[in-house]
């Protein structure tokens, strides 16, 4: 199967889900900086949401820039990706608009956590239709990244309960840690 309408839905959906986001930034009524402290929250929780979508944009452009076909199962699992990724407006909305309160910063870390094994699974059908050989494979190796992060959202999940500047401080820097962009398949695709 061509993988080019699954690039494209994808990429719509993504672009949905971005502007979903957006949209829940409301405009204050009063023309003053102090009605600004108010969505102040919801903005901040924004700039963390379009930052992860804008990751996993990128990195699903880049693992689908290595794949030769699609099947069945990938076009599921893609679809479990897009849909823990969609529910990413639900929780930033929730998040912002109740001051990062802690049942929030743990819904929101279910969801990262969730959309994490949603791209693990989706990149490894991927790697088991492609073969070992294939420049995915090669490009991710032991995937530091991606092992460490289910595991760091795991921990951002726990210290919700107690503390959620410590989560929110947790998957800000997972965030960061994917911030920095990823060429290893860029460099493996310019090769061949």
């Amino acid at each position: 199967m061509n993988k080019n309408r699954l690039e494209a839905f994808s990429d719509g959906v993504l672009a949905i889900i971005l502007t979903i986001m957006v949209l829940e930034l409301k405009v204050p009524e009063e023309a003053t900086f102090e009605a600004l402290k108010a969505v102040f929250p919801v903005f901040i929780s924004y700039i963390l949401s379009f930052i992860y979508v804008g990751i996993y944009w990128n990195n699903h452009h880049h693992m689908l820039h290595s794949v030769t076909r699609v099947n069945g199962k990938i076009l599921w699992a893609n679809l479990h990706l897009l849909f823990w990724l969609s529910l990413v407006p639900f929780a930033t909305g929730w998040m912002g608009e109740n001051h990062f309160a802690k049942a929030t910063m743990t819904v929101y870390g279910v969801i990262l956590l969730m959309a994490g094994v949603a791209y693990w699974l989706l990149q490894s059908l991927i790697i088991g239709s492609q073969g070992e050989n294939s420049i995915l494979k090669k490009a991710i190796g032991k995937d530091f990244k991606g092992l460490s992060s289910p595991v760091l959202y795991t921990i951002g999940i726990i210290f919700s309960f107690f503390n959620e500047w410590l989560s929110g401080a947790v998957y800000i820097f997972v965030a960061l840690m994917w911030l920095v962009p990823d060429k290893r398949i860029e460099r493996l695709l310019e090769k061949q």
